[in-house]
């Protein structure tokens, strides 16, 4: 269990990254995944930020209407949290709380540069592992990382 309200299980959140390993991820892909986040958070009127990376280089940001340097921020804290373990910073605020702490607590970690709040997820590829991240930042965390498993999900189904 998540101990999150409204998040999904720590088993879901590891059979999320499981089920959306992907077999490439290219600039052409980056800029795909980023148009859905994009439509995604045009549709439901969701001020949002995104940003996709692959290693340090960022492929894809857009600022939508209703956002700030904040999220920028928040987007930072979030990713370098899944460039450190490896999961997404959702799964790894979850494995926290089903310890009965807080990874502001327990990790050891500056929360000025790290952040387990949901929104930040892997891109995970065949044979290569994690090699980049989506993060999106503006709407409660749950809705963030949502919203980035909705549209890796799109990017992945046929």
């Amino acid at each position: 269990m998540s101990g999150l309200p409204g998040a999904p299980a720590t088993a879901e959140l590891e059979a999320q990254e499981r089920r959306l390993t992907l077999h490439r991820f290219t600039h052409d892909d980056a800029w795909r995944l980023g148009t859905v986040l994009v439509e995604l958070a045009r549709e439901r009127q969701a001020p949002v930020t995104i940003d996709i990376r692959r290693g340090p280089q960022q492929l894809f940001h857009c600022a939508l209407p209703g956002t700030s340097a904040d999220n920028d921020a928040w987007i930072d804290r979030k990713r370098r949290v899944v460039e450190r373990y490896g999961e997404s910073s959702l799964l790894v605020g979850s494995r926290f709380r089903a310890r009965g702490t807080t990874f502001e607590a327990s990790s050891r970690l500056d929360p000025d540069q790290y952040a387990a709040h949901g929104g930040s997820f892997p891109v995970h590829v065949d044979g290569a592992g994690v090699i980049g991240t989506v993060t999106v930042s503006g709407l409660p965390q749950v809705e963030d990382h949502a919203m980035v498993v909705e549209a890796l999900t799109r990017l992945t189904t046929p």
